[in-house]
């Protein structure tokens, strides 16, 4: 119990993610896999080895990778993507002059790239003269596993289970003897992905949309109120956030227009 507290409070100071005495089994399990890829025999040893390092090194990453969830398919949530598809791609369609449209995407907590692709797949098929538009999506991960995953582009059955088949021949190339499907670079031209914490402020410019979803729930209300505050300064007036339906976020949004119990708008 006395080692659990320990990693809760590192893992708390590093990321703001609670880790209750209830996820016991759970996070030692997790973390036996860094013991044996180390070699470090106990949990004390590994903490005392982890906390000893500059927060560059990898084995950082790989704790963190370990610590995270990344379980995510594209489509997740399909009621969201209809009013993706259906509301929000025509109103910024009809918001902005004519010439080269703008559109910035923040898949925020991305895990393996599958919401941000999602998001290029309904897009590509919204607008097929992509060269009037100007579309970035960025989607952005504690874990730098799943951001390198994320850039291969590449996602197998169980991810493209919702896809349509007509967007999987349209969009995606099957790779040969594998159940594997790649991104073609109409959508890959639209992506990029890097490592970021989201206790930190990200370092861009604003977006039309920004997706949080299924990371709120593991963290508290102070450190949901420091993300929250992260994101909603990189929303564009009129602008869009999209969180998960269980978040717990609503006494935290006294300054967005809520329209649905995932969906508010910056006034």
């Amino acid at each position: 119990d006395e080692e659990l507290r320990r990693y809760a409070d590192l893992i708390y100071c590093r990321t703001g993610i609670k880790i209750s005495p209830q996820k016991k089994t759970l996070l030692s399990n997790r973390l036996g896999r860094r013991l044996r890829e180390t070699g470090i025999a106990t949990f004390e040893e590994y903490y005392r080895y982890l906390t000893g390092l500059p927060n560059s090194h990898p084995e950082w990453d790989a704790f963190l990778q370990e610590i995270t969830t990344h379980e995510t398919f594209l489509f997740r949530d399909e009621g969201q993507w209809r009013w993706f598809k259906n509301q929000f791609l025509p109103s910024v369609a009809a918001s902005q002059p004519e010439g080269i449209k703008q559109l910035r995407i923040w898949s925020a907590a991305c895990s393996t790239g599958d919401e941000a692709f999602t998001a290029a797949l309904c897009i590509a098929a919204a607008f097929p003269d992509l060269s009037r538009w100007r579309v970035q999506i960025l989607g952005t991960d504690i874990g730098i596993g799943a951001v390198q995953q994320a850039r291969t582009a590449t996602f197998g059955e169980r991810a493209m289970r919702l896809v349509p088949e007509e967007y999987k021949s349209r969009y995606f190339d099957k790779l040969p003897n594998a159940e594997v499907w790649r991104a073609k670079p109409k959508l890959t031209a639209m992506t990029t992905f890097r490592q970021h914490n989201l206790m930190e402020p990200l370092r861009e410019r604003p977006f039309h949309l920004v997706f949080l979803k299924n990371v709120l729930i593991y963290f508290d209300p102070p450190s949901k109120r420091v993300v929250l505050n992260h994101v909603k300064s990189l929303i564009l007036p009129n602008g869009y956030l999209v969180v998960g339906a269980a978040e717990g976020v609503g006494d935290l949004m006294s300054d967005m227009t809520r329209i649905q119990p995932w969906l508010y708008q910056r006034p």
